[in-house]
């Protein structure tokens, strides 16, 4: 889909974690940074980091989580974007599985992280200007069944 001025988010090269080499390889999202932020979130939340996985191919995300006295919260990181986002569960991919940013996500976005909420990552691709995907790109979200935003930035597909 093309920016018509209805839709709510621009998808930036690299979004799904693809490139074509003759473009120059992807941006990459600073782990030292989200590592210190996620520190910095553990200690507002009261609690500790739990484990931190790297992204690796095909996923387009770091892992990691923070348990506190609420319990263990999944904290996701693209890979390429400064993009932070929530989840319930640790998994290779998501589609519409985000929680809502707890209050102690300021910590990302104090270290310039964006926190990305449930609702926005829930948004249907039909208002996501999709322009940059490319052919190979939508051959993946078609294949995947990926209808929303958030299925679209935090995939392991290849």
């Amino acid at each position: 889909m093309v920016n018509d001025g209805n839709t709510s988010f621009v998808l930036p090269r690299g979004a799904t974690g693809f490139f074509w080499p003759k473009e120059g390889p992807l941006p990459k999202t600073d782990l030292r940074a989200f590592r210190t932020a996620l520190y910095a979130a553990a200690r507002g939340a009261g609690g500790k980091v739990g484990e931190v996985e790297e992204q690796a191919y095909p996923r387009t995300f770091h892992t990691a989580s923070v348990v506190g006295g609420a319990g263990e919260s999944i904290v996701l990181c693209h890979g390429h974007h400064p993009w932070i986002a929530f989840a319930q569960t640790r998994r290779n991919w998501y589609g519409e599985e985000f929680l809502a940013p707890p209050p102690w996500a300021h910590a990302f976005t104090d270290a310039g992280f964006v926190v990305l909420s449930s609702e926005l990552l829930a948004t249907p691709l039909s208002n996501v200007d999709t322009s940059v995907l490319g052919p190979g790109e939508w051959r993946e979200v078609r294949f995947y069944s990926i209808t929303t935003l958030g299925g679209v930035l935090f995939n392991a597909w290849d």
